[in-house]
């Protein structure tokens, strides 16, 4: 079979969407696929570019989001679609932006390809956190309070109380977050998410452990605790080894995954997810859960959760990204 991963582009995601893509070009390639991998921001990769991000470990030659990044995407994607024509699965490998928020997934609907991941209409609402929230609990999956900004220190502690967690409504990997605990703060905090979407959720900090469930053709894989050296779980600890440690199973009571399970996969369902994701949440001490978000399309780097969580039901990762692979196949084959 015929695969085409498509990583990169201008994001701030853009150096672990490559660390992700090159990884899962390797596996597939162990599993009898033939691979071509596509950095949308540049074009196809030759062999030779793809050993030198290799050997130059974590990938960090980013392309800057700006107006000469988007120029370059729109000079290489005619090229790409042509390319696309002979693959029978196309692999996402990107994280935020264009790439999970909808807008590829709308243009791949119109070519007909099969692509892994969630559709266009679903892949939009989990990348927006205020609607996505308000289906959550639309089907009875708890989350936590919030409100949009602008918003002053006195509505937002008459509405939620401090600490407050200030994030990009519209971004993924932890990108402009930021924990407020002073109502000094909060202005700055709010600029800084600013800085990364034009929405700012703010939102009541749950305090408790850190847990996340993926979700792989519709059922829940082992459930997982991260534990931060840092007090938040934000973009640092996430991809650098060492800065977490990450339990799968987490340790919690039978009835504990039971719930934490279904609550995922009720999440899954309230944004009519597909494929491979992933839903994290907060427990609190007295044991209750608050959905935090969906990853439609989850990191697949050495440190990321997905895979972690795939090997602890006794699936290698080359076997995952076959599975992935299979599944966007065999839903939307033309």
């Amino acid at each position: 079979m015929r695969v085409t991963v498509l990583m990169g582009g201008t994001s701030s995601e853009r150096d672990v969407s490559l660390a992700s893509g090159l990884r899962v070009t390797q596996a597939l390639r162990t599993r009898g696929y033939e691979v071509v991998a596509v950095d949308t921001a540049r074009g196809v990769l030759s062999a030779g570019d793809e050993q030198a991000m290799l050997e130059g470990g974590r990938v960090v030659k980013t392309v800057p989001p700006d107006v000469q990044a988007l120029a370059r995407m729109n000079r290489a994607l005619p090229a790409t679609l042509d390319h696309l024509v002979d693959t029978d699965v196309i692999f996402l490998a990107l994280h935020g932006g264009t790439g999970e928020d909808g807008t590829i997934q709308a243009l791949l609907d119109l070519t007909g390809i099969p692509y892994t991941g969630s559709g266009h209409l679903a892949s939009a609402l989990a990348m927006d956190k205020d609607l996505s929230k308000r289906l959550f609990r639309s089907a009875g999956v708890p989350t936590a309070d919030w409100l949009m900004a602008p918003a002053t220190a006195d509505e937002v502690e008459r509405a939620l109380e401090f600490p407050v967690i200030v994030k990009p409504s519209k971004q993924g990997s932890t990108v402009g977050l930021s924990l407020v605990r002073d109502p000094a703060l909060l202005q700055e905090a709010i600029a800084e998410a600013f800085k990364h979407d034009d929405e700012v959720m703010i939102e009541a900090f749950v305090p408790g452990r850190e847990l996340t469930v993926g979700i792989l053709g519709g059922e829940a894989l082992p459930v997982g605790e991260i534990i931060p050296v840092k007090e938040l779980y934000d973009y640092e600890c996430k991809y650098t080894p060492g800065m977490a440690k990450e339990i799968f199973p987490a340790d919690l009571t039978a009835a504990q995954t039971v719930e934490v399970q279904h609550l995922a996969k009720r999440a899954f369902d309230a944004l009519k997810l597909s494929g491979c994701a992933r839903i994290d949440f907060r427990m609190t001490p007295a044991g209750d859960f608050f959905c935090l978000e969906a990853n439609t399309l989850p990191g697949m780097t050495e440190t990321s959760l997905i895979p972690q969580a795939a090997a602890a039901a006794g699936v290698s990762f080359p076997a995952l990204c076959d599975r992935i692979a299979q599944l966007a196949f065999t839903t939307r084959s033309r």
